[in-house]
């Protein structure tokens, strides 16, 4: 949110405050100032540029279109300027740009006053007009002043430019009271305990009745309160400066003097409004209701919009012109035909106008303030204010009384407050009167008082403040957390425990390793389609967590996997010709089971194209599985897990992979992914994915880690080479190892696979690598001897290997 500092010194004196002073002042009270930048009215601030008075203006001897004058610009001294205007004359004050200033003409660019020679006459500076000082358009002729200033006066206190400085607050979405400069003077009148200068309503007068159209309210709920009159023979235009000026330091582009008149109120007051053209309002009459679900809208956008059952809408007799509290349709708008205005000031639900903004991914400045909560106080103040507004600059007259339809007056909000827990929380004890000085800065009232405590009436625009805490953080943050004294001894309610292992330091570590080995974080949306566990067995529909007020068809319910989440960064990355990809995101699924929604977070990792780029020394290489294999490994190492089950995976989500578990619990599924998972992101190359259970690694990364004294004593190498049948796998060969030897053994692996014509169609060969060492001697050969045939004696018992000499 941007807040002009001159535009909030209309409503509250801080002259005495510089920009940084008024920041400092402002994120103390919890509006955090995120930027201080200038802004200039006309580009430059008319910096050099001064008032000058021409002394004499004679012919150019050598150029008919050419005058040769002396101007004086103050201090005593005169400058001789060339002129090419016609209508310059001797005893004319004028707009002079000394040497060494820069001009920033309108729709030039800027250049800087050198001291010339024009035709043989000399000339130190330049007498401007409108264009080239960059005020106007006109370049007819100089600029000749009626003003009684001196010779030498900044041309910028002529023109009254004063610099502005705009502040950048990153506003809270508690703080939908702060969302405007009044709302912002609100708080420096707190902390600076002074008072603010409202603008005032007084000169409001109906004019005739002249233009009466009926207003009636079918949705109490949508629309608790409707305020709204007519303003008749306005002249719809080009906005003054002043106003213009105001919009564009905040960043609205101006565009016609009524519609400027509304969005200045909105962002003085806060209160949103909208200017209908009355002729459009078919049988004079404004309806605010909704209409049936399906119905079809065409927004100010010029888009087609199909309505949702509760999207309140503003209709006349026959359709709708605006949805209500968003976004303003095509048909009802002011434009340069305007004759007469129909003028909205209404107080929207905030779940109404929140549900509608999000379905149709319409944010707007209205929006912003209704869904978050205005006042319901403040409508008819703001429509006599903007009517005021409209009529001074737009012309008109006010042609009906103001409608008001305010059914159930919406109450204060009414919170017991104890000062036992004010000193409690605040971590100091505070005096009463200060308390109740805050307060009342802040709109808020005490009701019914004892020692104990008081009552605290809040009035319905702090949507944020119906709690005691949010009543004690309103007096903590006016007070100044910079003035609560930090004592010598700290205390606490409660002493938390401290968790032996730190989670996020521990994704930030597997992060950095997979980063380091060539992979790129994602981060995807929780939100997905429900066609994924509709054409998925491993999915479940009925434990899908369906959104209510969903943003689209393709986003309607959370992920129960963050499979489809990374093929959709493959499709995307893929249709770009990206295709070596290597990914990894850490994600959360959700789920419904039974009445209950639980929660995963998963790590998940995609490759997909080649394992290395062909280059001068070397073909390019496609990625097999073992290149994933290799990196999940490395994850396991990094939690210190050397032991797991291993399983094959047969479902639908996977070609072929691996479960590797613990202690029973799968930690890792990992392998290729079946194609026709593929096929639903129209991806056609082969897509290998790993899914940990990142929950369940880290509570077995919580298991206490045991060091040993690295051994003295060399390790030993054995190879051996068994003929097995097929369908044992390389798994069941080391637990038998490990059961069998795991003194001695450190390390078992395959270094090499046979399977051909001479060994027949159902048995296959592994080249083995056994490493033996003991920590306390050397091995002797009759030790590694003993050990080995032991160990091909259960290799034969149990696999009925065939050992290969």
């Amino acid at each position: 949110m941007k807040i002009s500092l001159n535009w909030l010194g209309d409503y509250i004196d801080v002259q005495d405050k510089t920009p940084e002073e008024v920041s400092e002042l402002l994120t103390q009270t919890g509006l955090e100032v995120e930027g201080i930048e200038k802004f200039e009215q006309i580009e430059g601030g008319l910096n050099g540029l001064v008032i000058g008075e021409v002394l004499t203006c004679d012919k150019h001897p050598d150029a008919d279109k050419l005058s040769v004058t002396t101007v004086d610009v103050g201090n005593g001294s005169s400058l001789p300027i060339v002129c090419g205007a016609p209508n310059v004359a001797a005893g004319q004050k004028v707009i002079v740009a000394t040497v060494g200033t820069t001009l920033y003409p309108s729709g030039g660019d800027p250049f800087k006053i050198k001291k010339a020679k024009i035709r043989g006459a000399v000339s130190e500076g330049m007498i401007c007009a409108e264009d080239e000082i960059g005020i106007g358009e006109s370049h007819d002729g100089i600029m000749v002043l009626e003003t009684d200033f001196k010779p030498g006066t900044p041309a910028s206190d002529y023109f009254e430019l004063k610099p502005d400085y705009i502040l950048e607050i990153g506003l809270t979405p508690n703080r939908a009271d702060a969302a405007s400069h009044i709302g912002t003077a609100r708080d420096l009148k707190a902390v600076l305990e002074r008072p603010i200068s409202l603008p005032s309503v007084e000169d409001f007068t109906i004019d005739n009745n002249d233009l009466k159209i009926d207003v009636s309210v079918e949705d109490a709920n949508g629309c608790p309160r409707y305020s709204a009159l007519t303003i008749s023979n306005v002249t719809i235009a080009e906005s003054p400066e002043w106003l213009k000026n105001k919009l564009r330091s905040i960043g609205l582009a101006p565009i016609n003097n009524a519609v400027d008149s509304t969005n200045f109120i909105l962002h003085e007051l806060g209160q949103p409004l909208h200017a209908f053209d009355a002729n459009q309002v078919k049988g004079k009459k404004v309806i605010v209701k909704t209409l049936p679900a399906g119905s079809k809208f065409v927004t100010l956008d010029e888009k087609e919009r199909k309505l949702e059952p509760n999207d309140l809408m503003i209709c006349n007799e026959e359709e709708g012109m605006c949805i209500a509290g968003v976004f303003g349709g095509t048909k009802s708008g002011v434009t340069e035909k305007t004759k007469n205005i129909f003028l909205e000031s209404a107080y929207f639900s905030p779940d109404y106008v929140r549900k509608t903004a999000m379905h149709h991914g319409l944010k707007t400045d209205a929006s912003f303030r209704y869904e978050r909560g205005t006042d319901p106080n403040i409508t008819v103040y703001a429509l006599k204010r903007a009517a005021i507004l409209i009529k001074e600059i737009c012309g008109g007259k006010i042609s009906s009384d103001i409608i008001d339809i305010y059914p159930e007056p919406i109450k204060d909000f009414e919170v017991d407050v104890t000062y036992k827990n004010i000193n409690r929380l605040i971590g100091k004890k505070l005096d009463k009167k200060t308390i109740r000085a805050i307060l009342e800065q802040l709109d808020i009232s005490i009701g019914h008082e004892s020692e104990e405590g008081f009552k605290a009436i809040i009035p319905p625009y702090r949507v944020d403040v119906q709690r005691e805490a949010d009543v004690i953080e309103e007096i903590l943050r006016i007070y100044g957390f910079n003035n609560v004294e930090i004592p010598e001894h700290f205390g606490a309610d409660f002493l938390s425990d401290f968790p032996k292992i730190d989670k996020e330091k521990l994704q930030q570590s597997v992060s950095e390793l997979l980063a380091g080995s060539g992979f790129s974080e994602i981060i995807t949306n929780s939100l997905t389609s429900p066609s994924y566990a509709e054409h998925s067995s491993h999915l479940k529909e009925n434990e899908n967590v369906v959104v209510l007020n969903k943003l689209s068809e393709d986003l309607e319910v959370l992920r129960q996997t963050l499979v489809f989440s990374g093929l959709e960064v493959i499709s995307h990355n893929q249709n770009r010709r990206q295709r070596n990809l290597k990914l990894f995101e850490f994600g959360t699924n959700y789920f419904k089971r039974k009445d209950a929604y639980e929660e995963e977070k998963r790590l998940a990792i995609f490759m997909t194209g080649d394992a290395q780029d062909e280059n001068w020394i070397n073909k390019a290489r496609q990625l097999e599985f073992y290149d994933l294999s290799s990196i999940v490994h490395k994850i396991l190492d990094k939690f210190k897990i050397k032991s797991y089950g291993s399983t094959p995976i047969h479902d639908d989500l996977f070609s072929y992979g691996l479960d590797l578990s613990v202690e029973e619990k799968t930690v890792v599924r990992f392998g290729k992914l079946a194609q026709k998972i593929s096929d639903q992101t129209n991806i056609t190359e082969g897509v290998f994915y790993a899914d940990f259970d990142w929950e369940y690694l880290l509570r077995l990364s919580e298991t206490e880690t045991l060091y040993q004294e690295i051994s003295k004593f060399p390790e030993v190498r054995r190879d051996l080479s068994l003929v097995i049948n097929k369908g044992i796998s390389f798994d069941d060969i080391k637990k038998i190892t490990e059961r069998k030897e795991n003194w001695l053994l450190r390390e078992v692996s395959v270094f090499d696979v046979y399977e051909g014509e001479r060994l027949g169609d159902d048995k296959k060969a592994y080249a083995l690598k056994f490493i033996l060492q003991d920590q306390n001697k050397t091995l002797t050969d009759k030790v590694i001897d003993k050990t080995m045939k032991r160990l091909m004696h259960s290799f034969e018992n149990e696999l009925g290997a065939i050992i290969r000499k």
